[in-house]
């Protein structure tokens, strides 16, 4: 890697730390950006790049790994929504659903008890959301 590279990854890592502390926090790619000293348009290019996913991608999946624990914790979706800093409970439900499959409400009733029997930090690499993938075409027989 060029020392450009390096410099670029330090910085992206900086905006990624910051969406990982801040999370519940009123974020938008403007901000993230300037943490990372780049214009909006070249930060998003560069953050899918490094890490696979968008900018405003990685937050939402922050945010609703942050709503897992708490609604499993016996928080109503309501409160779990805003909680981890949505402001749109359909918009969060919405993506709730497209990153678990089941709605926060399905998934805050259900049961987790190999979830609570994990230490915490296992528990939040296990059940990490990410986008649920298309089922691969079937050959036909």
């Amino acid at each position: 890697m060029t020392p450009q590279e390096l410099k670029t990854l330090a910085l992206l890592r900086g905006a990624k730390d910051l969406i990982d502390r801040e999370y519940a926090k009123p974020l938008d790619v403007p901000t993230m950006a300037l943490k990372a000293l780049m214009s909006p348009a070249h930060f998003s290019r560069q953050f899918r790049a490094a890490y696979g996913e968008t900018p405003y991608g990685y937050l939402m999946t922050r945010r609703i790994e942050r709503a897992m624990t708490l609604l499993r914790g016996g928080m109503t979706v309501t409160d779990a929504c805003m909680a981890v800093g949505c402001t749109s409970l359909g918009s969060f439900s919405s993506r709730f659903t497209e990153l678990m499959g089941m709605t926060p409400s399905a998934y805050a009733a259900a049961e987790h008890p190999a979830v609570k029997a994990m230490p915490d930090m296992v528990a939040k690499t296990r059940t990490r959301p990410s986008r649920i993938r298309e089922a691969a075409p079937t050959s036909a027989a």
